[in-house]
């Protein structure tokens, strides 16, 4: 026997005699979760929904228009869609949890139960922003799934993902919790992910998270994927989030948000050195919005928040979301290290988040009224996520048009979905405060807007409604 040999059994014999104590701290490892599925597998359901849309028409464009341009201009018509996607019931009242993305659009929204009966569901709310839904059955008695606690959630759990994926139905895969805290991914605006390996696709959206003792630690939401199916990188939102919309969304039908006014980036190891700082943890603040609760709290641009309430800060993304779950009106005290190297404990009121990023799904967009010469166009500001997704280079700002009336005067004008509004009147728009300002000055007057459109800009005179 060589030494090679010797030293690779000396090696397993180590590994079989420790394993032992390695199982015991963690408890024994269980053969089977059929009994954790049984309990938890009848709060559970399956979505479908009902989705009727207009095809493009005058003035509107279709979904590869930003890419190929506008096609052949006709009237619009009636196209009906299906979509499917799974939800959790949370509370025995008929409360399921599920995605926005699910049920986005859905004219119709039918659940069907673990035994099979088929029920249809109404929209307390959706949140976009977190992509968490609240919907209603007119049942009581039902199965609930138990919440857990999220922030107990520890990469290396064993988790299971229930859902309906590629509507074939009920289904579970088994996996374990990859990271937590996943951020950074434009899937979302507020991003706290649990990754999973465990097999999510599509259809698994909504679906259940749960861990071994049958608790709810995430709603299912996304997956990484080039080929459209499960390669092992998978998304939940944390449940202590989602428990938050939810509880928001039944209170008050929507959700609000906690806002500090304040521009934040992560402290790189280059930028820590250009700050004089001696390692590279917290947040640094870019900038500071003119009468916003940063600026009135003294906060200035070249600060670094280290913690808020005490409690550490690592990135900026942590500190998004620490702001944006609590309350307006709720005061927090901030710690910071200034540019001269001193100290300060700031106190900071938050006030409420504007609603372009607040906003509940089921909450009045940025339709305009009638009377309005822009009358029947919606709008929205513009994000640097949607300026990707029209190809826009450069820092264009202004707002975007998401949606037109094509019998609308904006859209005999030739106003397009898509274009983006850089001036009204020759002014500036950034906002949409900025927008009705400069509206209602010229109120039952044509308007000139100047649009970009594809990168290219373009005067629109829009005559008022007659």
């Amino acid at each position: 026997m060589t030494t090679l040999q010797r030293n690779v059994i000396c090696s397993l014999s180590a590994v079989l005699l420790a394993a032992p104590q390695l199982l015991a701290q963690r408890g024994p490892v269980t053969e089977s979760f059929a009994p954790v599925v049984k309990k938890v597998q009848p709060a559970v359901v399956n979505i479908s929904t009902t989705v009727v849309r207009k095809s493009p028409g005058r003035g509107e464009m279709g979904p590869f228009d930003f890419f190929f341009g506008p096609g052949q201009q006709q009237q619009p018509r009636e196209q009906r869609g299906h979509s499917l996607g799974s939800g959790v019931i949370v509370r025995a009242d008929g409360y399921l949890l599920t995605n926005s993305h699910v049920v986005a659009d859905a004219t119709d929204i039918k659940v069907v139960l673990s035994d099979r009966r088929e029920l249809k569901a109404t929209l307390v709310g959706s949140d976009p922003q977190s992509d968490i839904a609240v919907l209603k059955l007119d049942v009581t008695g039902l199965p609930v799934l138990p919440l857990g606690d999220s922030e107990k959630a520890e990469v290396g759990d064993i988790v299971l993902a229930l859902g309906n994926p590629f509507g074939i139905g009920q289904t579970v895969t088994m996996g374990i919790i990859g990271a937590v805290g996943r951020s950074g991914l434009n899937i979302e605006q507020y991003e706290n992910f649990i990754q999973t390996d465990a097999a999510i696709n599509p259809g698994n959206s909504g679906g259940a998270l749960i861990n071994a003792k049958g608790e709810l630690v995430g709603i299912n939401t996304a997956i990484l994927s080039e080929s459209g199916g499960n390669m092992g990188v998978g998304f939940a939102v944390p449940i202590n989030m989602a428990r938050n919309v939810m509880d928001q969304i039944m209170k008050s039908g929507k959700v609000v948000r906690g806002y500090m006014g304040a521009g934040i980036q992560d402290v790189t190891p280059a930028l820590a050195k250009g700050l004089g700082l001696k390692d590279s943890r917290g947040v640094a603040i870019t900038q500071v919005e003119k009468d916003s609760p940063a600026e009135k709290s003294g906060l200035r641009p070249g600060d670094v928040v280290t913690a808020i309430d005490g409690g550490s800060v690592e990135t900026s993304n942590a500190l998004r979301l620490k702001i944006s779950s609590l309350a307006p009106g709720t005061n927090v005290k901030l710690s910071v290290q200034r540019e001269d190297g001193s100290k300060a404990e700031l106190p900071v009121t938050l006030a409420q988040l504007p609603a372009r990023d607040g906003e509940t799904k089921n909450d009045p967009s940025g339709m305009k009224q009638k009377g309005s010469a822009m009358e029947g166009v919606t709008l929205e500001e513009l994000t640097p996520r949607i300026a990707r997704q029209l190809r826009l280079q450069g820092d264009v700002t202004g707002l975007v048009v998401t949606a037109i009336d094509p019998s609308s005067p904006a859209a005999e004008a030739g106003l397009q979905r898509g274009d983006v509004i850089q001036k009204v009147n020759r002014q500036p728009v950034a906002t949409m405060s900025d927008f009705d300002k400069i509206l209602a000055q010229g109120a039952g007057k044509p308007v000139l807007l100047l649009v970009n459109r594809g990168g290219r800009t373009a005067f629109v005179a829009v005559e008022p409604a007659k």
